[in-house]
This record gives C-alpha cells, sequence and structure tokens, in this order.
C-alpha cells in the first residue's frame, strides 16, 4: 500500500428516533460504496459505524476518510487516548457511551496508520457528502418501512399536525433538509447585559457550568443528542461553550451571512471560534438585513425556525425581562414539559 495515492471516503450516518430505524453509508462514488442500516439505533452509532465499515472494507490502500461527523472525529483524533487509558471511562469516571462500537473502530484506526480523517460541514453543498447523507437515509428510511412506518418522502403536502405525533419529527426533517440530524436541545435566552455584562464574570460563569451540568445529564439519557444554538452573545454562545465542556456536539444556527459583522473584534473573534468547532454551520437565509426592521423580523423568524426544529429546550431567562415572553410561549406550547427555564 505504501505510495498509493490515498483514497477519499465520505461516510455518513441518519437515525429517526431515540432509539429509532437508522442508516449508514460510505462512498468514494456512486459506483463504489456500500450503505446498511438497523431497526433500533442512534444516530452516533450510525455516523460510527460507517467509519469503521468505511475502513473494513477498503483494506487495500491509504484512506482519507471525511465525515461531517466532530462526535466521530473528535472521540478518534483527541478523546480516545484518554478513555483507552482510563479504562473505557470518560473523566468524570462514567463508561463511555457506544464503545461496543469504539472499540473495533480505535482498534482499525490504530492498525492502519495510513488512514487519514477529515471534517466536512453537512449538508454545505458538498456532492460527496450529500451522496451518503443520501444513501444513509435511504437504508434509514427502508428500515422504518420495515417497522411499520411511513417511508416515501414527502412531496410537501399535508399538514404536520395531522400526522401522529411519533411521525412528525421525521416528517419535519424530511421536509426541511436543513435540520441537524440527533435529538435537537436548543439552548436561548438573555444576551450579555442580563448576563453580567460583555467581559467575564459569576454570572455567565454559573450559567455556563449549570448548562454544561444540564447537556452532560441529557446526554447521559439521549446518546444522539445535539445541542442547537444561534450563537449569538450571551446564552447562546454560552450554550456552545458548555457543549464543548460537555463533549456534546453542537449546531450553529445562523439567520443570514455575517451576523457578527456590528461585533466589537474580540466578540467576532468569539463567534467565529465557537461557528468554526460547531458540527453543522446552518445559515437560513441568503442575504443580510439592511435596516434594524428587517433584522428584527429575520431574528423573529430564526426565532420560530428554531423552535420548530428543537426536540427539546433551556430558555435561559430571569421571568421579568418581557422581551423573551414571546419565545417563551412558543416553546411552551411546542415542547411543553420538554422546555426547562434556567434562572440566571
Amino acid at each position: 500500500m505504501t505510495g498509493a495515492e490515498p483514497l477519499r471516503i465520505y461516510t455518513d450516518g441518519a437515525c429517526s428516533g431515540n432509539p429509532g430505524p437508522g442508516g449508514w453509508a460510505w462512498a468514494s462514488s456512486r459506483d463504489h460504496c456500500a450503505s446498511g442500516g438497523e431497526p433500533a439505533t442512534t444516530n452516533n452509532r450510525m455516523e460510527l459505524t460507517a467509519v469503521l465499515r468505511a475502513i473494513e472494507d477498503n483494506p487495500d490502500r491509504p484512506l482519507v476518510v471525511v465525515m461531517d461527523s466532530t462526535y466521530v472525529k473528535d472521540g478518534l483524533e483527541k478523546w480516545s487516548r484518554n478513555w483507552v487509558r482510563n479504562d473505557w471511562r470518560t473523566k468524570d469516571k462514567q463508561p463511555v457511551k457506544n464503545q461496543e462500537i469504539w472499540k473495533p473502530l480505535i482498534e482499525a484506526r490504530d492498525a492502519r496508520p495510513d488512514v487519514r480523517f477529515e471534517w466536512v460541514k453537512g449538508h454545505s453543498g458538498d456532492p460527496m457528502n450529500d451522496l451518503v447523507d443520501e444513501l444513509a437515509v435511504r437504508e434509514r428510511d427502508a428500515n422504518r418501512a420495515a417497522a411499520g412506518g411511513a417511508s416515501a418522502p414527502s412531496s410537501g403536502g399535508g399538514k404536520l399536525a395531522d400526522l401522529p405525533p411519533e411521525e412528525q419529527r421525521a416528517e419535519r426533517r424530511r421536509r426541511d433538509g436543513r435540520i441537524p440530524n440527533g435529538h435537537l436541545l436548543l439552548v436561548a435566552g438573555h444576551a450579555p447585559p442580563e448576563l453580567g455584562g460583555w467581559e467575564p464574570n459569576e454570572i455567565s460563569e454559573d450559567v455556563r457550568r449549570r448548562l454544561t451540568d444540564l447537556i452532560d445529564g441529557y446526554a447521559r439519557i439521549t446518546p444522539d443528542l445535539v445541542v442547537m444554538t444561534g450563537l449569538r452573545p450571551g446564552a447562546e454562545q454560552l450554550a456552545a461553550e458548555a457543549a464543548i465542556r460537555a463533549d456534546v456536539p453542537y449546531a450553529a444556527v445562523l439567520p443570514f451571512p455575517d451576523p457578527d459583522r456590528s461585533l466589537s473584534p474580540d466578540a467576532r473573534a468569539r463567534f467565529r471560534d465557537l461557528a468554526d468547532r460547531a458540527r453543522q454551520v446552518v445559515q437560513l437565509e441568503k442575504t443580510s438585513p439592511d435596516d434594524r426592521d428587517a433584522f428584527a423580523k429575520a431574528m423573529r423568524r430564526r426565532d420560530v425556525w428554531l423552535t420548530t426544529a428543537a426536540d427539546q429546550a433551556i430558555l435561559v431567562w430571569d421571568q421579568v425581562d418581557n422581551r423573551l415572553d414571546r419565545l417563551f410561549g412558543d416553546l411552551d406550547r411546542r415542547l411543553g414539559p420538554d422546555l426547562t427555564v434556567l434562572l440566571p
């Protein structure tokens, strides 16, 4: 294998529910690919399986394995060495999740020094990433159909409210391919002035710490948890930093291009760093607003999209600031007991 040109293989996983029907896929082209699935699995397990199978199925030449999962890439390149050293325990002494797949994947990695890993943003227009997503979703839907669920893609008609509750989440994702995979935990809430100011302070650090504890706890119950945040300064950026601390992936949802353009240089650097570390960046609109009224309307559309996409939410709110009344009302109607209000 020495000297051979590396083969670039893309991987992806898809899942509806937790657990639920799922699919995995790898491909270097439409003619060189493989896919499969399981009737009861999680998104993270399918992402892991796709990478493992890509390595196992292609033993004869060097590989560059390209994935859109920071969970898998960070596990391979950062976390796994500590897991092995600590007898497959996390830093807080808990068993590593999905280790029955992680262990053979780590063994496959260690046996193949000719394998490298790269990350690509999901749903960003990369044709090979789109291909493996298509293959994984096809396997997911086939397993869903075998279990008695509807699998045909929606033509866009019909009301979600007319579907059984367990079908609505999967249908919403079929209608809007921008919605990230996984169980989506939205975190929103106060801006910096309501959290002690723009500089580091005890209030914002306490909120970050409590968000970390909540996210870590939810991830133990829901293995495919993904934090969803708009990355605005305040609670939304604290959520991304808390997700990093809890070793949970997060998706950044931006309302339009360059939403950070009016921030200070330091605040812009923080925003860009967090955007770069996101598992996925979703941009909802192609053009930036040109006045304050257009900005307010775009942010309202963003909030509606986030509320609709979320499976669960944390709202950092003192229950006094009436600027968050509308968002709270939307989340409460949509999620009910799956909404948590965190008092700063």
